[in-house]
């Protein structure tokens, strides 16, 4: 019978490939609430009384997370301040930035704006023009990551949050995962998961509560809800190693409808091991430019700032 498995509605919106459930529009937003209210309970990603930064770009899987974690601020079991980093990407990032605002405002969810420009002095355009993949640079993705890691970590701590909330979902995990293997990069496997740890008080908790849920079923998620959503995809994205890896197991996906499942589940038996074996044991100590932690002298934004002064 093509109808809703668990309600009979004849009009399905979903079959699932991994489990082969179909779902009406109504139970699939239900099972998919549920789901990430689960893992947030599974994984113990939040307390009452926890403020969260959620990073909200305006893309699917921020504004989805976002949907969802607001149900649990209108419960008053947490508080949210909404952050949309503009790294400066002109013709991508404005109109993220735009349905980003609206998207909070519409929920009553205190929101900021922060720029690479005013804590950086330089937007990711200008780094990617300053230097190019001739002179050895690395890919915009690299920079991207280490310079919204830094904002991330110094606006929780200006705003009190106590957890950094981020829309990583199955398939960015999943991705992680295989990149850091087969670029023998065993540090960062180790740092791969639903929560991370704290080396350093300056630190703030970063959790993962979409990890579970694949990509597509966030984006059938976004369109059932009529979330207004950015689906432009970033245009440095094309040079980045991830992006060949997510079109490799997008592949192996289509016969192997499990295997980003299978990928994550295997990982998180391991995990333990190989943060016993192999996490990164070096202290981590203040940068003595600007003051964030980090494992040198100079953390790798202030390194990077100051190679370009060169």
């Amino acid at each position: 019978m093509n109808s809703c498995d668990k309600c009979g509605n004849p009009n399905i919106i979903i079959k699932k490939k991994q489990s082969g459930q179909k779902l009406c529009k109504d139970c699939f937003i239900k099972s998919t609430q549920n789901k990430v209210i689960k893992d947030i309970r599974k994984y113990k990603l939040i307390k009452k009384g926890d403020k969260i930064l959620l990073g909200l770009s305006g893309g699917k899987d921020s504004v989805m997370l976002l949907d969802i974690l607001n149900s649990l601020r209108k419960r008053n079991i947490i508080d949210i301040i909404a952050v949309t980093i503009d790294e400066g990407i002109h013709g991508y990032r404005e109109e993220g930035v735009e349905i980003a605002v609206r998207n909070a405002k519409k929920l009553g969810v205190e929101h900021r704006v922060v720029k690479f420009k005013d804590y950086f002095g330089i937007t990711l355009d200008e780094i990617i023009a300053k230097n190019t993949l001739k002179d050895g640079r690395r890919n915009a993705c690299t920079y991207c990551g280490v310079f919204r890691r830094w904002i991330f970590n110094k606006v929780a701590r200006e705003e009190g949050a106590t957890k950094i909330a981020t829309g990583h979902n199955l398939d960015d995990e999943t991705q992680s995962i295989v990149m850091s293997y087969l670029e023998g990069n065993i540090h960062n496997l180790t740092r791969i998961g639903p929560k991370s740890e704290i080396k350093n008080k300056k630190f703030t908790i970063k959790i993962k509560p979409l990890r579970e849920i694949p990509e597509k079923e966030i984006g059938l998620y976004v369109i059932a809800k009529e979330l207004e959503v950015h689906f432009a995809g970033c245009p440095y994205a094309i040079e980045s190693f991830r992006g060949e890896i997510k079109d490799f197991i997008k592949q192996l996906s289509n016969e192997h409808p499990t295997i980003m499942y299978s990928t994550l589940r295997g990982f998180d038996k391991i995990k333990t091991i190989l943060k016993k074996e192999f996490s990164n044991k070096s202290i981590v100590m203040e940068c003595e430019k600007c003051g964030e932690p980090s494992a040198a002298q100079l953390c790798k934004v202030c390194s990077f700032l100051e190679s370009w002064k060169k």
